[in-house]
């Protein structure tokens, strides 16, 4: 009987940490960290990086908490989500909003007080449009993917201004192609989850045409965007021939998956542009970093 609170406890644990969304998190905190080094390549101190690394993780995981509070029915309809802490009612609603609000106003304090004002800014900016207009408009039009893009490309200009504190043309390349790059990624999960977003009543792409051809069209069109944009790095002089050269081969390839899946529009190829996106960008950051590191 004495073990019964202590493993309630630790279900109990697991579930607030099932709201923040850990694993999803990692690649906000990876971006923020290749914006940091980009903008100094030597580093600017450790306790600058922690401080930087800490104040964005505890702002994401806040704002996949929101996201999580708000959209409790729709995820309650759907099967690969229906699990989760709130719409199986593991947890209650009030304790989730205490404990999104406390990780974001912890983490937005921690960046303002210990990084700086700007990179403060754009921490809020990325938990604001996340919270207040993506999620609420995933539920109103197609388009809400496009303004999803928004704050998941903002980290890496996090982790430039904490260094740099200015968000110069440099950072602006480092947005746009975490911008472009989630577009195929996205409508990759909205194709091979199509019924399960239906049955949500989430009006995406899929599911207002169907027959794919807009889902493919556009993730074909992103990612041709994507290959020069992908290049800007050494024409800023922020990377060297060494990342031009694999960042096109990386890109060329990226972009092939995306023809392909617009070609059949099936689920396996929509799985392989998937997975083409989350092995493409933790990679092309690695080339981009340590060709900069090394130069």
């Amino acid at each position: 009987m004495a073990e019964e609170p202590a493993a309630g406890g630790a279900a109990r644990a697991a579930d607030y940490v099932t709201l923040a969304k850990p694993r999803l998190n990692v690649l906000v905190v990876a971006t923020t960290l290749a914006g940091y080094y980009m903008a100094s390549p030597r580093g600017a101190g450790w306790m600058l990086l922690l401080h930087t690394l800490v104040g964005t993780a505890l702002v994401a995981s806040g704002a996949s908490a929101f996201n999580q509070l708000l959209e409790i029915e729709a995820d309650g309809l759907m099967r690969r989500t229906r699990a989760r802490p709130l719409p199986s009612g593991r947890l209650d609603p009030a304790r989730a909003r205490v404990f999104a609000l406390v990780l974001s106003v912890a983490g937005l304090a921690e960046l303002a007080a210990f990084v700086n004002w700007l990179a403060a800014g754009v921490a809020l900016a990325t938990l604001l449009t996340y919270t207040v207009f993506y999620t609420p408009l995933k539920k109103r039009t197609s388009l809400a993917t496009v303004v999803g893009g928004v704050p998941g490309a903002l980290p890496p200009m996090i982790g430039w201004a904490a260094v740099r504190n200015d968000l110069s043309i440099e950072a602006w390349i480092l947005f746009g192609i975490v911008f472009l790059w989630q577009m195929p990624h996205f409508l990759a999960i909205a194709w091979m989850y199509r019924e399960d977003y239906k049955r949500a009543g989430f009006p995406l792409l899929p599911i207002v045409e169907p027959d794919g051809a807009s889902t493919g069209r556009q993730a074909v069109v992103y990612a041709a965007a994507l290959v020069p944009l992908s290049l800007a790095p050494t024409a800023a002089g922020m990377a060297g021939i060494a990342y031009l050269v694999g960042a096109a081969v990386m890109s060329a390839g990226f972009f092939a998956l995306a023809v392909r899946f617009a070609w059949h529009r099936t689920t396996p190829d929509a799985r392989r542009l998937f997975f083409g996106s989350i092995v493409y960008l933790p990679l092309l950051w690695i080339l981009m970093v340590v060709n900069r590191v090394a130069s």
